[in-house]
């Protein structure tokens, strides 16, 4: 963070033409992805993430250019959300397509959010590369030739999407994915009071009557379907919210919950969100 700080600093008050924003926005577009939450060990290529990295530094030369880099609007002078990590990369058979955020911004909240984003994403190109690996061990062991295997390949992905922000505060996700057998997804929500220096939960935005109020909200949705998708109690489905409920705030403030593939209903159903009204 003293990197980001420094930068901020020393350029803050240097001239900036007027097209830079127009330039820059001009060559910068980057897609958005969209479930599931699962920690893995660390291992991958690091001389080609590296020699791809996007250099934070650049970054911060001004809030203008800072902002067209990430696609990302400066919030206020309080808090910045960069892409620190922005490359394609292909290893043998294994594409990758890496967009990683950071919260550029003081106190100690930010660098866990960061600290955590860098171990799940390390994790996750790790885990898809030992899954290839062995996959490709399995494929050889049991007839297939090296000719064959030539044929196929991996996509992983790592992106991430901001869907609220205000002066002091964001709400985001980071979303993983690799489209080998079953498409792994992997989504972490982040809702953050950065002027707080804390997470914001359900019960700070609903109240401290937050489980009942998420609970009928979802009962409600339930009980409005129409596919026939939904699991009941007990086949284990829906019970209640708890604190590890994901969700996400939406630009009105509203809350949004989010339920991974299969935890409530069937895999045909995708990732379900729910809306609750405040």
């Amino acid at each position: 963070m003293n990197e980001f700080k420094h930068a901020r600093d020393e350029y803050e008050s240097t001239p900036i033409p007027e097209e830079l924003d127009s330039r820059v926005r001009a060559g910068i577009r980057q897609g958005e992805m969209g479930s599931r939450t699962k920690r893995h060990g660390f291992r991958w290529g690091i001389g080609v993430a590296a020699a791809c990295m996007v250099m934070v530094g650049g970054l911060n030369v001004s809030p203008t250019f800072a902002a067209a880099a990430s696609d990302v609007p400066v919030l206020g002078g309080l808090f910045q959300i960069l892409t620190v990590r922005n490359y394609d990369a292909e290893d043998g058979q294994v594409n990758q397509h890496v967009s990683v955020p950071e919260v550029d911004a003081e106190g100690d909240l930010a660098q866990q959010v960061n600290a955590e984003i860098q171990e799940r994403v390390d994790a996750h190109l790790a885990q898809a590369q030992q899954v290839w690996e062995d996959y490709h061990d399995a494929f050889i062991a049991t007839g297939g030739t090296e000719d064959e295997w030539s044929q196929r390949e991996m996509n992983v992905d790592v992106n991430y999407e901001i869907k609220s922000q205000t002066d002091t505060t964001v709400s985001f996700v980071v979303t993983m994915t690799q489209d080998m057998f079953d498409a792994y997804n992997e989504q972490t929500y982040y809702n953050l009071d950065i002027a707080a220096d804390k997470d914001i939960t359900l019960a700070d935005v609903l109240g401290e009557d937050w489980v009942n109020i998420c609970n009928a909200a979802v009962q409600t949705y339930i009980d409005q379907d129409t596919t026939g998708l939904f699991f009941s109690a007990d086949e284990g489905g829906f019970t209640t919210v708890d604190e590890a409920t994901s969700f996400y705030l939406n630009e009105d403030g509203s809350v949004t919950l989010v339920f991974p593939e299969y935890t409530i209903a069937a895999g045909a159903a995708g990732i379900v969100e729910i809306p609750v009204a405040g």
